[in-house]
Formats: structure tokens, C-alpha cells, sequence
């Protein structure tokens, strides 16, 4: 019996040779979470720990920490990309359309691409029934932004035994949650197969900064060490860079122009293309064929 149930083990250099993206060995994505914090529930994360550790809500000093980031973060992130020309990936919690309007406006005028993301910031261990809630959340986005939802990332990359067979049933092209490869992995579903695209726990805000709590340079420091390991080894293979984001922690001034140098950075190096999930899932199923 594999360890894995889902995606079958194989060592990264025994992998099928995949040709660049258009010419381009380094896929860079940018996948920014825009989150619902429900004010009247406990605070997914935490900046300041409660006094005692008696965990009480309301919880004003956490949720306006990610608030923050939904009122002065995210206008910086956009401008940032805007500026630059880049595409992003935005894995929305649906329930954030209603309480964010004026800035999931923004973003779809941006043309990010969607990624389901929940209804709010609640793993989907705890919901009672996660197909519906999967349905409802794919629907709301496709509603709002006028295209269909092809990626799923859950809150918290939490997922229970049956989720990956969910998404496949709803329609889901490709989800994120198993962060084990730097290109995509075919899944097993008892409905077929199910396309893992890479994320990333370790060029990560929430990892670096709220969980890990280093230096503001941090985030900068580890895409740099990044770019020097994957130099040699896309001479061999192509290799993808996901940077996970949220707006109260890289949109805040002290990190903000940390993230603005790692952009330049990746801009300014000649084998980079900037990429969304559904640009990724369509060149590895015509590279590697769909469910090979």
C-alpha cells in the first residue's frame, strides 16, 4: 500500500522531460488570498495572543489585523501588478465578494484569474457538508466574475478524506493543497483524474512572517536562495515559483517594498514567464497529456 493515496511517489529527476513555457524555463505564479474573516467566529490566526489565552470573541485586534490588509494592502498589490503588467491569481473565499465589493471589483477588472477558496477562512474539516459548500463557493465566484472556477486552494490547505473526489464531481480542474513537486502532478479521484498544481509553504507570508515571524527581508531573501538552486537545474527541466500572498501581511510598509524587489527580480530574469493556474494546466496537459 503507497503512503500516498493520491498522487503516486516518483523522484523529481526520473520525471518526463517537459518542454519550456513558450520558450520560457521559469514559471513564476503569483496567487494572492483575499480572505473572510468572520468578525462574530474566532480569528483563523492570531498576531496578538489573547491575555491569559482565554480566546474570546469578538476579537477586534485580530480582525482588524486582516482587515488591514483588505483596506490598505490590497491597493498596493494591485498597483504593484498593474504597474508591471503582471498576471495574478486571486483564491477568494466567497464569502468575501459580498463583504470586499468595492475591491473583488478591482480585481476583476484586473482579470485575475479566480481560485476557490472556501466560503470563508474555515478549514473544510469542520464543515457539516463540504459538497454543498464547495458548490455554493464555485458558484458564487463563477457568478460574480463571469467565468467558470477551474482551481481550488483550500483555507488552510485542509482538506478531509473525500475532497479532492468533490472537486473532481464539481467541476474542478486543478487543485493546490499538496504542496510535494515543483510542476504539476496527476491525482487520483474516483471520478478521474484530478490535475495538483504546485503552491508553496516555504515562499509564503503567512509561513514566513505570521507563523515563522522573521525579518521583513525574509520573503526576499528565500526567492533569491530559490532562483539559485532552480539556475542549473532548468537547464534539465522547467521549474514553477508560486508565491503565496495575503494582503495584511506583504501589503503592510515595512514588507511592501520587499515584495515590489522579489517582482523586478523575477522580471528582470531573462528565462521567467508570469503565469495563472489555468495558463499552467493547459501547457502540462498538452506537455505530459490529460491524466497520463
Amino acid at each position: 500500500m503507497p503512503s500516498n493515496p493520491r498522487i503516486p511517489y516518483q523522484l523529481a529527476s526520473r520525471r518526463k522531460r517537459l518542454p519550456p513555457f513558450g520558450g520560457k524555463s521559469l514559471m513564476v505564479h503569483l496567487v494572492v488570498n483575499i480572505e473572510n474573516w468572520q468578525f462574530e467566529n474566532p480569528m483563523p490566526r492570531v498576531l496578538l495572543p489573547p491575555p491569559h489565552g482565554l480566546v474570546q470573541s469578538p476579537d477586534v485586534p485580530n480582525f482588524s489585523w486582516a482587515e488591514y490588509g483588505m483596506r490598505c494592502g490590497m491597493p498596493r498589490i494591485l498597483k504593484a501588478l498593474a504597474d508591471r503588467g503582471l498576471p495574478a491569481s486571486c483564491a477568494l473565499n466567497a464569502g468575501a465578494i459580498e463583504t470586499y465589493r468595492d475591491c473583488m471589483d478591482e480585481v476583476v477588472a484586473a482579470g485575475w484569474e479566480m481560485i476557490g477558496h472556501g466560503m470563508h477562512q474555515r478549514s473544510l474539516q469542520a464543515e457539516a457538508d463540504e459538497g454543498g459548500l464547495i458548490s455554493r463557493a464555485l458558484e458564487l465566484i463563477a457568478d460574480f466574475s463571469g467565468k467558470p472556477v477551474q482551481g481550488w486552494l483550500g483555507p488552510g490547505l485542509r482538506e478531509t478524506s473525500t475532497t479532492p473526489d468533490l472537486l473532481k464531481q464539481a467541476g474542478v480542474r486543478f487543485l493546490y493543497d499538496w504542496v510535494l513537486d515543483d510542476l504539476p502532478c496527476w491525482m487520483e479521484t474516483k471520478f478521474g483524474k484530478l490535475m495538483s498544481l504546485p503552491y508553496s509553504l516555504e515562499i509564503n507570508d503567512s509561513i514566513i512572517y505570521a507563523v515563522e515571524k522573521h525579518a521583513s527581508d525574509e520573503m526576499y531573501n528565500r526567492l533569491v536562495q530559490t532562483l539559485a538552486c532552480f539556475e542549473a537545474e532548468i537547464r534539465e527541466q522547467p521549474r514553477l515559483i508560486t508565491l503565496g500572498l495575503h494582503p495584511h501581511l506583504i501589503g503592510v510598509p515595512h514588507r511592501f517594498a520587499y515584495f515590489e524587489r522579489m517582482l523586478d527580480l523575477l522580471i528582470a530574469h531573462p528565462q521567467t514567464v508570469f503565469v495563472t493556474g489555468s495558463q499552467i494546466a493547459d501547457w502540462f496537459e498538452a506537455a505530459d497529456g490529460k491524466g497520463a
